[in-house]
């Protein structure tokens, strides 16, 4: 198993990252909690990761943080929730957001996640409510902006896509998320609050 790695990141278009450790380029999927706060190409960086098998597929998923890691794994053990749904919920909030969401029982809030219907947060909420109150954070590194991508708009819209939105919804929330200069972690950030709410 693979639970760590520590290398020079290649590039990074939401949600997948390529990560080159001593020549061997790891191509892994991330939430957007994650790139928000990755570094520039070209610089070095650790991540924490989760090697997934399946009947068909091999996955590797990276975290920044080691809270956001046992919150993917700890959603995947929920009924109906695997790793797509996992990644949406890091990607809308913060582990302590999920947290207060499940212990308060706001159905709501957690339906606004894509992929998670009212059976699915209500399962959430049954069966984490115990689970989450050990979940802090872990590690968070300080922010660093990256280079400024070709077509920022068009990269988060793939991010926004791969997350479960539907495209008309995701034009909409990238039209009225994008501000001229903005990154795409800025508009992908900006979109997915703006979906929360």
């Amino acid at each position: 198993m693979i639970g760590r790695l520590k290398g020079v990141l290649v590039s990074k278009q939401p949600p997948w990252l390529l990560l080159d450790v001593n020549g061997v380029g790891y191509e892994l999927e991330a939430p957007m909690s994650t790139f928000f706060d990755l570094p520039e190409a070209g610089r070095e960086v650790t991540l924490r990761t989760h090697y997934a098998v399946k009947e068909d597929t091999v996955a590797l998923y990276g975290f920044l943080r080691e809270s956001e890691r046992s919150l993917f794994r700890t959603l995947q053990k929920v009924s109906g929730v695997g790793a797509k749904i996992a990644l949406a919920v890091l990607s809308g909030v913060s582990v302590e957001e999920f947290a207060r969401l499940v212990q308060t029982g706001d159905v709501t809030a957690l339906t606004r996640v894509p992929g998670i219907g009212k059976k699915t947060a209500e399962r959430m909420i049954v069966e984490l409510r115990d689970r989450v109150d050990g979940l802090g954070s872990g590690g968070v590194p300080a922010p660093s902006g990256g280079a400024v991508p070709l077509d920022p708009v068009a990269e988060a819209g793939v991010a926004l896509q791969a997350l479960g939105y539907k495209p008309a919804e995701v034009t909409r929330l990238v039209r009225d998320a994008a501000a001229p200069g903005d990154r795409a972690e800025d508009i992908i950030r900006k979109a997915l609050k703006a979906a929360l709410r």
